[in-house]
């Protein structure tokens, strides 16, 4: 395992991302907060760039007839069928056997790093 230092954590503001390649393989950096997070940018449904999706959140569970919306920013919605993943884990929202690759990320002296 290494770290592949891929940007500035100046260049990431809150609630945005980029995509860099490390190795070979297309990653997405989320920050979300003071945090820093890191998905495979491939939908394991059909391969789309999941990374170029929508940043959205969901409804929580509620009682009947009211819609509570939460987790805003926090997940991220794939561009061709919908399908929503945790940006902090790359787990699916819709079951437990469906994710993503999520990727440790390290912050050094301002510099973002994949540990791959």
């Amino acid at each position: 395992m290494g770290v592949h230092y891929v940007a500035q954590a100046s260049e990431i503001a809150e609630g945005q991302s980029k995509i860099v390649d490390v190795e070979g393989r297309s990653i997405g950096i989320y920050r979300i907060g003071d945090e820093y997070f890191a998905i495979h940018n491939r939908c394991p449904h059909e391969g789309a760039q999941l990374c170029k999706g929508l940043v959205c959140g969901t409804t929580l569970p509620s009682n009947v007839y009211e819609y509570e919306f939460g987790r805003k920013g926090e997940l991220v919605r794939c561009p061709w069928h919908g399908w929503e993943f945790e940006i902090k884990t790359g787990k699916s929202l819709f079951s437990d056997k469906v994710r993503t690759r999520s990727y440790k990320v390290q912050v050094d002296e301002g510099r973002i790093g994949i540990v791959l």
